[in-house]
């Protein structure tokens, strides 16, 4: 199948087919000249996508998906040469940002600034948020612009420094542990455990475009959930569903959630 007989077939929309059009000419690229080649920093919703596209084009190894640290969220695709396992070093860098210590700063602030700066969110990775501090992941061509010319977030003023991607702590994620049974795995069902919600409205919230499973669009309540998923909730939040036990004497699912606070 040609490129775009390719891209119509796996890509769900006008703006998922431009990036994936683009992930495949760094595969291309990658390929051609047999150089590292390396796409813009990728939401989890974009990699599901271009993982989606790869295995359809029959490829299985050869790229990373890599954020700047271990866990990270927003990843780049590293399409990797036959003479490297390692992917391009040099593409991310990581600013820490400090502040006065009575002021307070969320990812909503930084991320606010950093667009009010030119910036597009592809250019930007994670950004993680602590108390007194912030490690920001940026792709290697914005970082000396912003060392030389981002000065605050929202009104408070900052001081920047350089680090080594290796030298991020990332802060403590909160989450905590439901324990719970439900009637079946349908995802109506499992939406309403992991979120303290009745089945009625988790039903609505799937129905009405604001649920993602496994970071891709799911409209379906009675879609089946499996162990490992990872579900979205807009303005809730996530949690993943990380066991499924054995069925009570009433015929009800035993299931351990991990919900992120």
């Amino acid at each position: 199948m040609d490129k775009r007989g390719m891209l119509d077939r796996v890509a769900e929309n006008a703006e998922e087919r431009l990036l994936l059009s683009r992930v495949w000419d760094q595969y291309d690229r990658c390929r051609g000249k047999n150089i590292p080649a390396v796409t813009a920093f990728l939401s989890p919703q974009e990699q599901q996508a271009a993982r989606r596209l790869l295995q359809a084009m029959g490829v299985s190894d050869g790229f990373i998906f890599w954020g700047g640290y271990d866990g990270a969220e927003r990843c780049q695709l590293h399409f990797l040469p036959d003479w490297t396992e390692e992917p391009d070093g040099e593409a991310i860098r990581a600013i820490h940002c400090t502040w006065y210590r009575g002021d307070t700063l969320t990812h909503r602030d930084f991320l606010g600034s950093l667009i009010g700066l030119g910036l597009t969110r592809e250019k930007i990775g994670d950004i993680l948020v602590g108390t007194e501090s912030a490690d920001v992941l940026v792709s290697a061509q914005v970082a000396d612009f912003l060392l030389s010319s981002w000065e605050a977030a929202g009104r408070v003023k900052l001081h920047l420094s350089e680090i080594a991607p290796e030298e991020i702590i990332p802060p403590e994620v909160k989450t905590k542990e439901i324990r719970d049974t439900v009637s079946s795995l349908r995802l109506d069902s499992v939406v309403s455990a992991g979120f303290s919600l009745s089945r009625g409205k988790a039903a609505e919230a799937i129905q009405g475009g604001r649920v993602q499973l496994n970071w891709m669009n799911c409209i379906k309540p009675d879609r089946m959930a499996a162990e490992g998923d990872v579900i979205s909730l807009r303005g809730l939040g996530k949690c993943v569903l990380e066991t499924v036990g054995h069925e009570t004497k009433k015929g009800r699912v035993f299931v351990t959630i991990k919900r992120y606070l």
